[in-house]
């Protein structure tokens, strides 16, 4: 994997200034979407989480996506994604962001542990804010598509928060680094030693029980190789496990995630195709 620092503050998405990030998330503070901001998920003070809650006039319980930010494990934000709440909530999703520690702060596995964390506070929780914790899903990109993917398929990490990973209905990934040898100095830092690379790539844990896998890729991602999305398509299908895989014509690892910003939507239908497999397990 080419070493990157994959983060909307890195892109700033619209003429490399501070405006491209503010306009792309203008949409949610004049919507109707209730935002809520940093609640609690554990006893740390980077133990924090948005909401995004649309707007529910049956009062029916609404699906939930846990959405995880990338950034190479070092870097991101989750005041930076307010456009990927909002996007969900266009389709009666409520979403929730988490913050998690980053290298250098921690190593592997702190990152996917806090991750779990999350996932287990909103199961627990988010039927207080209008959701339906019987319909949660994970989504990530990047280094997020990766904690999310284990998260989903390696048991323990939920099991060490009283949970399992039954309480999760699907993942969607979008240029997920699932399976790679670290070779730069700050990636083998995250995940060194070498014995311990088995434990940071998906396809080890899967046995063709975990919850049903959406695995997206950009074909101009010079990131993240489309390598990591086949490998673990191929253990899914080895273990007779439940996946779809799609890549894109044209979308970059960037516009991957870029693509659910209000003026970028066009480039690709990222969200409808993953709100469509969602579908299929509420």
């Amino acid at each position: 994997m080419k070493k990157v620092f994959v983060t909307l503050s890195s892109l700033l998405l619209v003429a490399c200034t501070k405006a491209g990030l503010e306009l792309a998330n203008l949409p949610n503070k004049f919507s109707d979407t209730k935002t809520i901001k940093n609640i609690a998920y554990g006893a740390q003070s980077w133990q924090t989480l948005d909401l995004y809650i649309p707007p529910n006039p049956s009062h029916e319980p609404l699906p939930v996506v846990v959405f995880f930010y990338g950034g190479s494990w070092q870097e991101g934000s989750k005041s930076m994604y307010p456009f990927v709440g909002e996007a969900f909530a266009k389709k009666d999703y409520i979403t929730v962001i988490a913050d998690y520690r980053k290298y250098p702060q921690v190593t592997f596995p702190t990152f996917v542990e806090d991750g779990a964390k999350a996932v287990a506070w909103t199961y627990r929780h988010v039927a207080q804010y209008g959701g339906n914790p019987g319909e949660l899903f994970i989504v990530g990109h990047s280094a997020g598509a990766h904690i999310g993917a284990l998260i989903t398929a390696d048991s323990h990490y939920l099991s060490a928060e009283g949970e399992n990973s039954s309480i999760i209905k699907a993942f969607a990934g979008l240029s997920g680094p699932y399976d790679f040898v670290p070779y730069e100095k700050d990636y083998i830092a995250i995940f060194g030693p070498p014995e311990n690379y088995p434990k940071m790539q998906v396809p080890t844990f899967i046995n063709g029980k975990e919850p049903p896998m959406l695995l997206l890729w950009g074909a101009d991602d010079d990131v993240v190789g489309k390598s990591n999305m086949d490998k673990l398509v191929a253990k899914i299908h080895e273990k007779g496990g439940v996946e779809e895989h799609k890549t894109y014509a044209g979308v970059d690892h960037v516009g991957m995630v870029s693509t659910f910003i209000w003026f970028l939507n066009s480039k690709a239908p990222i969200l409808d195709d993953i709100t469509a497999f969602f579908s299929q397990y509420k």
